[in-house]
Formats: C-alpha cells, structure tokens, sequence
C-alpha cells in the first residue's frame, strides 16, 4: 500500500477518534495516610486538576443551584469536617439568578475517615462548567482498603497521588455512564449492521461487487499483479462505506445540536413519518408493490464506478451500495437514530460508526477475495420469507412509533390494550406464516420445513401467547420498551407536570423527581423492572414522587423567557421547562434521570438514571 493511501487512511481514523471523545475537564487523584495510633483511621486527599476556561463548583451550594461537589462513602465514617485547599471564587450566574461558588485550576479535599469494614468506597459526585456548557453530573468512584491490614500492605503512608486504577474515567450518573452508553450504541449499531447485511435489498449488491472487482482486477494483473492493488481496494471500499455513513451521523448531529437531538425521539411528525416509512416498506415485502429507484441512477452509478479509476471508481460503488440498499437500511437507520438520539451528542455519529463497520466488513472480504460469493447460498425461495419476515417486523415496529406520537400529542387513539392485540395478531400471522400455513404472491412451493424456520415459527407464536395476560392488566415485561402504558398513568404524569411550579419542588415528605418522557424507550424498562418491585414499590411509598415529561407538547398558559449559555431562549411547552431544569439545575440532559429532594426541597442523593439492578436502586434510596 502506497504511503499517500496510507495518510488518507490515517487522517481519516485520527479524525473519527478526536469526534468520539469524551469532555474530561476534571482529572482526579486521591491519596490515602494510615493513622499510625489507629488501625481504622486514615486522611484522604482528593485532588481536582481543572481544565484552563473550565470551573468545579462549591462544596456548599443552595438548593436551587448547580450540584455541588460532595463526597459519599460505603462503609467508612466521617470524623473530620471535609476542608478544600484551594482558591474559592464567588459569581453572580444568571443562569440560577444567585451567587454562585467555584474553583479553577486545582483545588485538594481533606478528610479524615474511619474505615468500619474491609473495603471502603468512595464517590465524588460534581459537575464542571465553563463559559459555555456543563457537563452532566460526573463520579469519580475509588476503593479503600480498610480494616484487613494484608489487603493494605502495599498502600505507603504518605505515598503520591495516584490515580484511580479501577475507573480509569470519570462514570456519569448511576447506572448511566457516558462511556458505557457510548459502547451499548456501538453495539447496538453493530447489530443494527448485522441485521441490514441479510435484508432483501443487501444481499443481491454482493454479486454486483464481486463482479465489480473480478473485473478490477483482472486490467490491473494484466499489468502490475493485483495482490496489493486489490488489498488497498478492498480497504477503501470498506473505508468508504464507513465514511458514507459516519458522514450521515455527523450531519444530523452538527445540523441539529445536542439539545435538538433529545427532541428526535420524542417529536410526534417524525415519529409519524417513520411509521408511515416502515408501513410502506412492510406492504412492499408482503409483495404489494415493489419500490426500486430509477434504474437510470442505478445503472449510471454502477457504470461510472466501472469505468473510473482508482479511488474514485471504488467510492462511486460504495455510493451504489449505500443508494440501492436504502429501501432495507433506510428503516433501520432511522430507527437507530431515533432511538439514540436522546443519550448525548456524540450518540448519531458513534451508532453510525458501529452500524457501517459491520455492513461494511462483509463487503471489503468480498472486493479482496471474489470467489467466496461462490460458498454464500443464492437468492431464491429463502429471500422471500426473509422479506415476508422482515415485514411483519416492520409492522410491529411502526406501531410503535405512532404509539410515541399518539402519547405526545395526546390524541388517544391507540390505547396499551389495542396496542397488544395488534402485536398478538402480527406475531401470531407470522408464526403461521413460517409453518406454510399460508403463503405470499412471490413464495414458493414449500416442500418442506426448515428446523431453523421451524423454531423461528415456534417462537413467533410463543410470543404472541405470552402477550396475551397483558390485555388483563399483567404487566408483560418483554414488550414494556414498546407498549404504551396504561390511560390511568399517562393522566397521572400529566396531572404530576401541570401542578408543579419551575424550581420550586415542596412536599410534606421526601420528594423523587423523576425526569421522563413519553417516548423514552428506558423510562418504560425501569417502570416495569424495578418500581413495579414488590420491594422498591413498598419503598417508593415513602416518596412523594413528582414525573415531569420532558417531551409534553401541552402550551404553557405563558411562555418563560430563560437565559441558558448566554443566550435567551423562550420555554413554550410543559416539556420544555422541565427539560431546561433538568439541564440548568441537575445538568443533564437524558433521561430516565432520578432525584431525591428533601420536603424543602434540597438535593439529598446523587442522580440515579438507567439500571434495572434493583438492589443498586434499593440502595440508593434513602427512605
């Protein structure tokens, strides 16, 4: 591979690597000093170095400002008031309308604690902000080793700041942490490849590629050989096909902005476009009609890319590939990025990432080693089951999405009841439809039946019978990401978020703000795996639990006019208030997203956001 190939390679990757990173502003140490009088009692020394621009706010704040930094410990007491070394400033922020207390550059935590068993655990919750944004609320989590002397006798006294060996990033709010969400889109990306790879619209493009670089490389060998020729083929076929897509990701998310992106999900239109989208592409599968694009831009794209040379003509066949395969990606990519769009900014371009890595693997094998298309099975009678399949999947799916808008908007045609009766119907139809009780306009003859179309049958109809107690008020957790919720709970988050004054949260008892939305995938997941605990919902009694809809499209009687990062903007929906103090108070922006509050209101606990680990959720309740 030449040296120019090389570079563009390398540029390429350097530039994808620098999008994906994360903001760390705040780099943490902490020390540990044994009391020699003492085997139980130890100073720890956290230190915070500050990015030059960026600010860590106070250990002492009012309860209607940002988060303060804090220090919470499992299994060790506090015996010393916790000191900051470190110059303090003081601001008036207009965004909290109060005086605000921070630190630059460094500031160094001392406290001395007691160590009540073998290992204690520390957190340090805080977020940092600079001129322009906040970070979400961040962890920084380490361990001690406590009163087993062994398990500390490579601890020095007195030794350097280290940093944490065991969290080598900063975690974000429990139970969702920017990097491991970052990695399950990745995956989820990946899978999403994976599926579009065996979809009717992908699998005829391999024999075109095949043919394709069969022809490529037989001008080349007549002249050069085309060992190293078709290596650097194949890597940018590949490549382009990643850089095609990745491209889409970054798009939408530098056209629309990391607070318009937590919009996507949860915007009634588009959620109605996208079943609309997957309603005509299931009816196309079932054998309808058939949506093509013009052969004109088909057949001119795959004779350009024949005819030009070099790079050009293999970015041209990526383009092919991406265009003519649209009809069966299409529907997965939006469904990707609808579903990722709420969790950051970095969300579209990463899922992208993992979704064109994968379609893109099979594809390079196949430009550097033509002749395996001769071991993959043909088109035939297979191929249409699998779109037939695919159809019903879409159906159910799009149900889905108008089931978002209906709740956003509040129209009420679709209740959890018709929504379940629907979804029994469609897996039930395609169960019968593996086991050839019926078939489509373009199936064949079925001869016999498949063990692996047998199970997949047997599944369908399993599915769709265990679905069935849903309609009697049971609350079938396999589906609780999809199906609305009952009409009872919709009223009840509504009332929750009309009631409720901006900032201003007073109870009689501890109060659990739960940020929410209607279209939030991971809300429903937590409802139905955790507070419907017999446990936690014994637990959460002791709550007066206040939901706020970030996603409501019901007018305000007034609009609020606010200043977030030195810009006025005007709040016009219940939605979009409460989306602004999740940002400005709590500093985040995704949800679920969990709050304790004091009845006077003051913060009480660390955030908690998506985990279904009940006994992590029973432990951070306080009550």
């Amino acid at each position: 591979m030449n040296c120019k190939l090389v570079n563009i390679i390398f540029f390429l990757l350097l530039c994808l690597s620098v999008e994906a990173q994360i903001v760390e502003p705040v780099k943490w140490q902490h020390r540990v000093v044994w009391n020699s009088d003492s085997n139980s009692v130890f100073t720890l020394t956290i230190e915070a170095q500050i990015d030059k621009g960026w600010h860590l706010y106070a250990t002492e704040m009012k309860a209607d400002g940002p988060v303060k930094t804090a220090i919470t410990a499992k299994n060790a007491k506090a015996l010393s008031p916790l000191n900051a070394e470190g110059k303090l400033h003081s601001q008036y922020d207009e965004m909290f309308l109060d005086t605000v207390a921070y630190y630059e550059n460094k500031v160094i935590f001392k406290q001395q604690w007691q160590a009540l068993d073998d290992s204690c655990k520390f957190d340090v919750i805080f977020i940092a902000c600079n001129d322009v944004q906040c970070t979400p609320p961040n962890h920084y989590i380490f361990s001690v080793n406590g009163l087993d002397s062994d398990l500390r006798q490579n601890e020095e006294r007195g030794s350097d700041l280290r940093q944490n060996e065991g969290n080598p990033h900063p975690e974000l709010v429990s139970g969702s942490h920017l990097d491991s969400s970052l990695w399950t889109i990745f995956l989820l990306g990946l899978l999403g490849g994976l599926i579009a790879i065996f979809t009717p619209c992908v699998w005829p493009i391999i024999p075109m590629t095949v043919s394709f670089f069969i022809k490529k490389q037989e001008r080349i060998s007549k002249t050069k050989g085309w060992g190293n020729s078709a290596l650097k083929d194949a890597l940018l076929y590949g490549l382009a096909i990643i850089i095609i897509y990745v491209g889409l990701g970054l798009i939408i998310t530098l056209l629309m902005g990391a607070s318009a992106l937590n919009d996507i999900s949860t915007n009634a239109w588009l959620n109605l476009f996208f079943f609309a989208l997957l309603v005509v592409f299931a009816l196309s599968f079932f054998g309808a009609f058939e949506i093509t694009l013009p052969a004109s831009w088909s057949t001119k794209l795959t004779n350009a890319s024949s005819s030009k040379a070099g790079f050009l003509s293999v970015l041209l066949m990526a383009f092919t590939l991406v265009i003519v395969s649209f009809s069966c990606t299409g529907p997965i990519i939006g469904t990707l990025l609808v579903e990722v769009s709420s969790n950051s900014f970095l969300a579209p371009t990463v899922g992208m990432l993992g979704f064109s890595i994968t379609l893109a693997i099979p594809f390079a094998l196949c430009a550097l080693f033509p002749n395996i298309i001769k071991r993959l099975p043909k088109s035939g009678g297979w191929m249409n089951r699998l779109k037939v399949t695919l159809a019903f999947v879409e159906l159910a799916f799009a149900l889905k999405f108008f089931s978002v808008a209906d709740m956003v908007e509040g129209w009420g045609l679709l209740s959890r009841e018709t929504f379940i009766v629907l979804w029994i119907i469609i897996f039930l139809l395609l169960g019968l439809y593996l086991l050839g009780v019926y078939r489509f306009p373009y199936d064949d003859e079925d001869t016999h039946i498949s063990v692996p179309r047998f199970m997949l049958a047997f599944a369908s109809l399993a599915f769709a019978l265990y679905m069935i107690p849903g309609l009697f008020g049971a609350p079938v957790k396999a589906i609780s990401a999809f199906a609305p919720p009952a009409t009872a709970q919709v009223e009840q988050w509504k009332r929750s978020s009309k009631q409720t004054d901006m900032f201003d949260f007073k109870a009689d008892k501890p109060i659990m703000l739960d940020f929410s939305g209607f279209g939030c995938v991971n809300c429903r997941k937590m409802e139905a795996a955790v507070f419907a605990n017999p446990q936690v919902a014994e637990r959460l009694k002791n709550y007066e639990i206040i939901t706020l809809m970030v996603d409501d499209k019901e007018r305000l009687a007034e609009p609020i006019v606010v200043e977030e990062n030195g810009k006025q903007i005007t709040l016009e929906t219940i939605g979009e208030k409460w989306s602004y103090v999740q940002r400005s108070r709590f500093g985040s922006n995704a949800q679920p997203f969990y709050i304790q509050l004091s009845p006077e209101g003051e913060t009480i606990s660390k955030p908690y956001g998506y985990d279904e680990d009940i006994d992590d959720f029973l432990d951070w309740l306080k009550y």
